[in-house]
């Protein structure tokens, strides 16, 4: 598989696709998302350029919205894969324009990006604990109408002795353009080693506007008055209720691989997000 080149594994965040891979785009696979539009796509693709199974693939083409790009993300963690979407969805931040013609030139003049996950480990009220990883975001939500009460520690030191809200979230640069972004926590750059912590609708403090943090530190967030404020955690897709406490750290080991277009990569997409009116 290629390497990124001239960085370490920790700040491989953009670089070209190597010319000499040009070759590699001729085994594809098309996943898509369960709609008319994308399957149609898919049909129109696979006519167009073949098909073999992800697991012998050098690109897999991804066909749908962002939540189809979160995951395959997920599904190809750690292969080296890179996933180039083309959107068949509605917003698809992480994807591509559509269109059938000239998909391989389109894949070789591409630039790639690792993404880095969140591990998240939630304990809940039984004592289970769950391990899950995120490359958007972990966000923890009430679960009724009762607003939820949360402490929030950085390296285990209470920096919020407590927030009433409806949740808090925990976002990678990747993911500050999403669910973040709505709850008006910062744009993150995708290079910068900086995590976001973002309160969702805080009713107390009614000031604190959220954090911006050193990848590198861990994130612990409890839940007081569980029994009559339960509160559930989602990473990505992957959702754990009544939890009493959610650990969220970073993980530099893990990575995925994702594809732009040159002249719409991600630093062209986040200036666009943050002039946007």
């Amino acid at each position: 598989m290629f390497r990124l080149a001239g960085r370490s594994a920790r700040h491989d965040a953009t670089e070209p696709m190597p010319q000499t891979r040009r070759a590699s785009f001729e085994h594809l696979a098309f996943v898509a998302s369960d709609t008319t539009e994308a399957r149609d796509a898919q049909a129109r693709l696979i006519a167009e350029y073949g098909n073999v199974a992800p697991e012998d693939a050098d690109t897999i083409v991804a066909l749908g919205g962002d939540g189809l790009m979160l995951q395959t993300l997920h599904r190809f963690i750690n292969t080296d894969k890179p996933i180039y979407g083309l959107n068949c969805g509605s917003v698809g931040f992480l994807m591509n324009e559509f269109r059938v013609e000239g998909l391989r030139e389109r894949l070789a003049d591409s630039v790639v990006t690792a993404l880095h996950p969140l591990a998240m480990e939630a304990t809940t009220v039984t004592g289970d604990i769950h391990l899950a990883h995120a490359f958007n975001e972990v966000s923890m939500m009430r679960q009724t109408y009762q607003a939820a009460k949360l402490r929030i520690s950085i390296d285990d030191t209470v920096r919020l002795e407590e927030m009433i809200c409806d949740g808090v979230l925990v976002s990678t640069p990747a993911g500050s353009t999403a669910y973040n972004l709505s709850a008006h926590g910062p744009i993150l750059p995708i290079h910068v080693p900086l995590l976001a912590v973002t309160p969702i609708s805080a009713f107390r403090p009614r000031g604190w506007r959220g954090a911006v943090i050193p990848d590198r530190c861990a994130i612990a967030i409890d839940v007081l008055e569980n029994e009559k404020r339960p509160v559930s955690v989602a990473a990505d897709h992957q959702e754990v209720r009544d939890v009493l406490r959610v650990a969220v750290k970073a993980d530099v080991r893990q990575r995925s691989l994702i594809l732009f277009d040159r002249n719409h990569g991600w630093e062209e997409r986040v200036l666009t997000e943050q002039f946007r009116t």
